[in-house]
C-alpha cells in the first residue's frame, strides 16, 4: 500500500535506506503450493524435505547470513544486505517472478519456507506473516517493570488494519486483561469486538485531528491511567504523538507501522524523558515466530474467527482495484490477491 501511494523510501534514515526498484511485482505476505523444485532439492525451515504439492508460507525476506548483524544473531530484517520479495527484488532481473502478485513466485536459495499444517485453511494461514510481526509484543514482555507487558495489563492498538488487528489478537492471547482498539473505521472496530471482545474507541475524523477526543475516551476506560502498552500500527503520519498521549506513565509505545518515510512528525522528546516512556520499534517479522504462529492458528481457530480478518479477495488481474480497496480504511481490513480463490469481494 505504501508503494502504491508513492511512498517508496524504505528504512528511511538507516544504513539500509533504499527506494523501490521499479519495475517490481509486489506481494510479500505470501502463501502458495510448491509447483516445482530445482535440481538441488529444497528443505523447509524445520529441516524436512519439501515436495511438489506442499502448501507453504515463504518468509518475505532473505538475509545474507554473513554481515555483522546476521553474525550477531539479530532478527533477519536487520541484515545489511537484505532482499525482500515484493519490495526490493526487481522483476527486471531474471527469473523475474519475485513477488506474490503473480501466478508463480520464484524463491531464491536460502529463503526460509514453512509448511502449512494440512487442516489449517489457506485463508487463515495467509495471515502468518503479519502475525509473525507480533513477536514485538514478546519483546515488550521481556522488559522489566515498570515498562513491560504482564498478563492482566491493558494493551491499546492505534489503527486496527490487518497488522494492528494481529497485534490486538496476539495481546489477548498473551493474557492482556483488556484490549482496546482505536480506529476511524466502525467496521474494523466491530471486527475487533467479534475477534477478541475488544473495547473500542472510534476516532471522529471530522474533529479529532489532534486526538484529544481519543485521549479523553481512553482515559475514561482506564480510570485516568492510560494503557500499559500502546501499539501504533496506522502506517500514516501524525499518529505517533497520539499513541504516546494514551500510554500510561512509564508505559511502552510500540511502533510497527512506519515502514517507509512518511515525513517528519512534531513530537517533543521531553515527553519521553518526563514520563519515563519506553519507545520500541520493530522492523518486521521474526523467523522464529513462524512455526509458533501456525501452531497458534491451528489451536485457536475454533475460538477465534481469524478468517474474518480477510474482507476482500481479488484476482491477480484486478490487483489495482485490490489496492484501492485496501486503502479504503472504512470498509477493508485484509485484502487478498489470489490465483486460486474466487474473483470479487466478500
Amino acid at each position: 500500500k505504501h508503494t502504491y501511494r508513492g511512498e517508496t523510501v524504505q528504512y528511511a534514515g538507516t544504513p539500509m535506506e533504499r527506494t523501490t526498484p521499479f519495475p517490481i511485482i509486489q506481494g510479500h505476505e505470501n502463501l502458495g503450493v510448491v509447483e516445482a523444485i530445482g535440481p538441488g532439492g529444497a528443505i523447509a525451515h524445520d529441516g524436512t524435505a519439501l515436495v511438489v504439492g506442499d502448501r507453504v508460507v515463504p518468509a518475505p525476506n532473505r538475509a545474507c547470513g554473513v554481515c555483522r548483524n546476521c553474525q550477531r544473531g539479530f532478527p533477519y530484517y536487520l541484515c545489511r544486505n537484505l532482499e525482500n520479495y515484493g519490495n526490493s527484488l526487481t522483476c527486471a532481473e531474471a527469473p523475474h517472478l519475485f513477488g506474490g502478485f503473480s501466478e508463480l513466485l520464484y524463491l531464491r536459495p536460502g529463503t526460509a519456507i514453512f509448511r502449512v499444517p494440512p487442516d489449517l485453511p489457506s485463508e487463515i494461514a495467509v495471515l502468518t506473516e503479519i502475525f509473525a510481526v507480533t513477536h514485538s509484543l514478546e519483546r515488550v514482555a521481556a522488559i522489566r517493570r515498570p515498562g513491560g507487558f504482564l498478563p492482566g495489563d491493558t494493551v491499546a492498538v492505534v489503527g486496527v488494519g490487518s497488522l494492528g488487528m494481529a497485534h490486538l489478537v496476539k495481546a489477548a492471547l498473551m493474557g492482556a486483561g483488556r484490549v482496546i482498539a482505536i480506529d476511524k473505521s466502525a467496521k474494523r472496530l466491530a471486527l475487533a469486538r467479534r475477534l477478541v471482545n475488544a473495547e473500542t474507541v472510534l476516532v471522529d475524523k471530522s474533529v479529532d485531528g489532534m486526538g484529544k477526543g481519543v485521549l479523553a475516551q481512553l482515559l475514561d476506560l482506564t480510570d485516568g491511567e492510560g494503557a500499559d502498552v500502546v501499539v501504533n500500527a496506522t502506517g500514516f503520519p501524525g499518529s505517533f504523538a497520539l499513541a504516546a498521549s494514551v500510554v500510561r506513565d512509564a508505559g511502552t509505545v510500540l511502533e510497527v507501522g512506519a515502514f517507509v518515510d512518511m515525513g517528519p512528525e512534531a513530537f517533543n522528546p521531553a515527553v519521553i524523558c518526563g514520563r519515563s516512556l519506553n519507545i520500541m520499534g520493530t522492523g518486521g517479522e521474526d523467523l522464529r515466530a513462524y512455526a509458533g504462529t501456525l501452531a497458534l492458528f491451528a489451536r485457536h481457530r475454533q475460538a477465534i474467527p481469524f478468517a474474518e480478518m480477510v474482507s476482500h479477495t481479488f484476482r491477480i488481474a484486478d490487483a489495482a482495484l485490490a489496492l484501492e480497496t485496501a486503502l479504503d480504511a472504512d470498509n477493508a481490513t485484509k485484502v487478498l490477491i489470489s490465483n486460486t480463490l474466487g474473483p470479487g469481494s466478500r
